[in-house]
């Protein structure tokens, strides 16, 4: 497919999404199976416009003076991919695939308007009623974080230290352009690209079936190693969905000590089995009823509640839940998030700690949420993440977001990574 079918593909699923609502990989998935015709190649451009759009609806739809997806995927072509009207013209011409050109308004909007003008949650590219809750936690620099969200995420990669060094995987993977990430000490990148370009398919490489590496976001990484279990410890991952933070600290142990992961939802835990086996991990057990856990109660050193969140953090990856979020979300989440931390504080001993993570930005849902639970619960104090900061990964490197140097907060701006809130409690002895 030349460029113009690929536009046209791209304006066709935007409409999809827009005009059905539905999550925007289902409607990427129906696309490929109606064009068959379309190649691995074809795929990958129309659904790098489709992110691209929607990193940047309200921007894209402001210069255009238009949020019909045909406005929107031109306004692709014109700011991320960096071709001109006249290139773009000349790339359509007698393509018998492209799309209809864009009307005489839209034209004259995009040549005319200054994005300097916009609103300010248009320039940063978040809905409008979110906008105190980034000048909250982010103050004078709440504008270059919410501009960093609408970026391409890289495709970060964990090696799995139970059956390999990352030595040994970034020569594995050297076709696949892997370099080692800049903070997470077992982590690997493969950044974005541009325009067109795909990510390799790193799943289908036989050390991946060897179990030597696992797909997850240096955030997601760093934040696992934040928790620090020692080979000794009893530690409960009480929100563990599909293992992935499970699995770090596992490895982080030596396959010494236990893991306990644990998930209300069974069917975000089904998952964890298939990993597991293929890390070769032996020190985790995995419960899918509360039940199971109650003879644990007061036990464990660690108890990491990854808790279920708005998952503004995760913007750059999955851009059509940002304009999906309700206020209405966001106190369902709180609700969850209190419950959560409610339930997994009675598992942690005298003297051992609660770890609180989500992967959200908002302060309503972090500094928010610890604060009030440890006035709530005064066994419960909040220690220093700076200092596990420094001492896991240095000062050298780039910091994360800290308002009080307690808790800490990893940004696409700060830390080059999906948004997190990692907060460490420690229950007096």
């Amino acid at each position: 497919m030349r460029l113009g079918g690929r536009l046209a593909g791209a304006i066709e699923v935007l409409a999809d999404i827009e005009t059905r609502k539905r999550p925007v990989a289902d409607a990427l998935k129906d696309w490929g199976l109606a064009h068959r015709f379309a190649g691995s190649g074809d795929r990958a451009a129309i659904g790098n416009i489709v992110y691209d759009a929607l990193r940047m609806k309200l921007s894209h739809a402001w210069l255009m003076d238009s949020d019909k997806a045909t406005a929107l995927a031109h306004a692709v072509l014109f700011r991320q991919w960096g071709l001109s009207r006249d290139q773009l013209a000349g790339e359509l011409e007698g393509d018998k695939f492209a799309p209809e050109p864009l009307t005489d308004e839209m034209v004259a909007a995009f040549s005319s308007r200054s994005l300097d003008d916009a609103p300010l949650h248009v320039q940063g590219d978040i809905p409008e009623w979110v906008q105190t809750s980034f000048e909250e936690n982010f103050a004078e620099d709440w504008l270059a974080e919410a501009k960093a969200l609408a970026g391409r995420p890289a495709l970060d990669l964990r090696v799995n230290t139970l059956k390999a060094s990352r030595e040994k995987v970034l020569k594995a993977l050297e076709r696949s352009g892997v370099a080692p990430t800049a903070i997470a000490r077992h982590g690997m990148r493969v950044e974005a690209g541009e325009g067109p370009s795909r990510l390799p398919n790193v799943t289908a490489e036989l050390s991946f079936q060897k179990g030597w590496f696992e797909v997850q976001d240096e955030g997601s990484q760093i934040v696992a190693d934040l928790v620090m279990p020692q080979e000794t410890d009893q530690v409960l991952d009480y929100c563990a969905g599909g293992g992935g933070k499970t699995l770090a600290m596992a490895a982080a142990m030596h396959n010494k000590g236990q893991v306990h992961a644990y998930d209300a939802d069974r069917r975000r835990l089904a998952p964890i089995i298939e990993r597991l086996k293929r890390a070769g991990t032996r020190n985790v057990q995995v419960h899918d009823r509360l039940e199971s856990l109650v003879p644990f109660a007061g036990k464990f050193d660690r108890v990491l509640v990854d808790a279920p969140c708005t998952g503004t953090g995760t913007w750059r990856r999955r851009p059509d839940t940002k304009w999906r979020l309700t206020q209405k979300n966001l106190e369902e989440r709180l609700a969850q998030q209190q419950e959560a931390l409610a339930g997994a504080a009675t598992f942690v001993r005298p003297g051992g700690h609660l770890i609180y993570v989500t992967c959200s930005v908002l302060p309503e849902e972090n500094e928010g949420q610890v604060y009030a639970f440890c006035e709530d619960n005064p066994e419960f104090e909040i220690l220093s993440g700076a200092d596990a900061w420094a001492d896991l990964f240095g000062t050298d490197k780039k910091q994360p977001w800290s308002a009080d140097m307690k808790t800490v907060t990893l940004t696409p701006a700060s830390t080059d990574t999906d948004g997190f809130f990692f907060c460490l409690m420690g229950r007096k002895a």
